[in-house]
């Protein structure tokens, strides 16, 4: 049975807001402030590069493969119960991170973490549409989540560069502590429990599919550039994420009660939020990985440097994320998903003229322009992916766009491996010029989302969505019926 949620205070939504992007803003940092430590714990734990490609892939890996289950797990038995396990296992993976004595217990660690984290993001968004169910409050609510994303995944270079000069690497994750115990005590108190009207069953399989298929793409990936792409071990998962995906299409759209409704991918805004989610996410990848070994291996910078160089980034996602959020509430996606695709394109046509001798303050411009592109596409897409969905799957639906965004940082690190990976592993190499394929498909990236917001936000995108609308209601209306009975 679900919580009524229609008395809850103004202030009370406030504090459940602020409880959700905690989770939000410790998951998304810790995917990007570990790029900056990557030379401080190759050097004290005698990692191979191999070893340290790990320890940031993993996170990513398992993220992108659990972000699914976690969403309908937390529609089935408990959002804020599940919110809860999520919170303490990041909690107890982070200070085993900490603590870590060697590289494989490290790598080991951050799975752990990964496992945590993909009960948070989903989850707190299905809280947030729960709790904010009007049209304008609900948009709100999603540009200050979208704000967090952006702000989160920028502040991890930065606060990563001051912690690792100041203390050391390990504190990089000691800051994971605080902000998990407030947050575990404020869903306690604050937040209602609530699961899905429907008590649908788990499907195991569809869920196995899916997750055996994700893992696959992201682990073909992430090593068929190391490993070569004719590698048997590559070309085997990747034969098998095929054929999961194959199974998964066949076996969901004729299950009458499936976790994930097939038939969500007839509506264009939601299918284009998905597949802008993608694009962002991979530009946003490849950015932060190229850069992170252009400024510290080309160009010498240290680590608290290379962090402070991200500083634009920050600032443009603390102004222009809930700007975002404001626009998608009073106009629409459009404006914001227009504005950030030709400014993530942008951006990425002037990372082409980089070269081993660019001034720094042309560097900051590049990085305050990708900022405000990149925050600028959160709240829209966020806000497709939630919105015309049956209410009680919102946990099933945001893990869309969770994974989404996952999948898209780790096919745009797996692209930098792709075109630049001979100078990644060699000392010395002009990583600038090496990199300039990569900016090009970064200007491709920036063009779908221009392109995909245009058309989703189009009358023929629109009418989409709401010939879908009365579709699902009604077969929402008949499970909840049948399990009624």
């Amino acid at each position: 049975m679900i919580d009524t949620v229609d008395t809850t205070t103004p202030r009370r939504k406030a504090v459940i807001l602020v409880s959700c992007c905690l989770s939000l803003l410790i998951v998304s940092m810790d995917a990007t402030i570990v790029n900056v430590a990557i030379p401080s714990i190759r050097t004290d734990l005698g990692a191979t590069s191999a070893q340290m490609q790990w320890v940031v892939d993993v996170y990513t890996l398992v993220l992108a493969s659990l972000l699914m289950l976690s969403g309908a797990t937390g529609d089935r038995f408990g959002r804020r119960r599940v919110f809860q396990i999520g919170l303490t296992i990041f909690a107890v993976g982070s200070l085993a991170c900490s603590l870590a004595p060697t590289i494989d217990t490290l790598i080991a660690a951050r799975l752990l973490q990964g496992i945590g984290g993909s009960m948070l993001n989903p989850v707190a968004l299905s809280i947030i549409s729960q709790i904010f169910v009007g049209r304008v409050e609900r948009a709100r609510a999603l540009g200050v989540w979208g704000g967090v994303v952006g702000i989160s995944m920028a502040m991890g270079p930065i606060v990563g560069g001051l912690l690792i000069e100041s203390i050391g690497w390990r504190s990089v994750f000691w800051i994971n502590l605080p902000i998990c115990a407030a947050a575990i005590v404020l869903t306690a108190v604050f937040v209602p429990e609530s699961k899905s009207a429907t008590m649908r069953n788990i499907d195991p399989v569809g869920q196995a599919l899916a997750v055996l298929f994700l893992f696959g793409v992201v682990y073909t990936l992430i090593e068929g550039p190391g490993l070569g792409w004719t590698n048997p071990r590559v070309v085997a998962v990747a034969v098998l994420a095929a054929v999961a995906f194959g199974a998964f299409l066949h076996y969901e759209s004729r299950r009458p009660d499936p976790f994930l409704d097939l038939r969500f991918f007839r509506s264009v805004p939601f299918t284009a939020a998905t597949v802008s989610a993608v694009s962002a996410f991979a530009a946003w990848g490849a950015f932060l990985f190229m850069m992170s070994l252009y400024l510290q291996g080309q160009r010498g910078f240290s680590a608290m440097h290379t962090g402070l160089i991200y500083l634009p980034i920050a600032i443009g996602a603390l102004l222009f994320s809930p700007l975002s959020g404001r626009l998608v509430g009073r106009f629409g996606a459009r404006p914001s998903l227009v504005a950030a695709g030709v400014l993530i394109s942008a951006a990425a046509t002037m990372l082409t003229f980089l070269t081993a001798a660019t001034p720094v303050w042309q560097m900051l411009v590049v990085f305050a322009v990708f900022g405000v592109g990149f925050s600028m596409v959160n709240a829209p897409i966020t806000n497709a992916a939630v919105s015309g969905m049956p209410l009680d799957r919102a946990g099933a639906a945001s893990a869309v766009t969770s994974t989404s965004r996952q999948v898209g940082v780790s096919i745009g690190v797996a692209l930098c491996g792709s075109v630049a990976g001979v100078a990644m592993a060699t000392l010395g190499a002009d990583i600038a010029a090496a990199a300039r394929p990569m900016w090009f498909i970064c200007v491709v990236l920036g063009l779908g989302i221009l392109g995909l917001g245009l058309y989703a936000t189009s009358s023929r995108g629109v009418r989409s969505a709401e010939r879908l609308a009365p579709l699902i209601s009604g077969e929402a209306a008949r499970l909840e019926g049948a399990h009624a009975r």
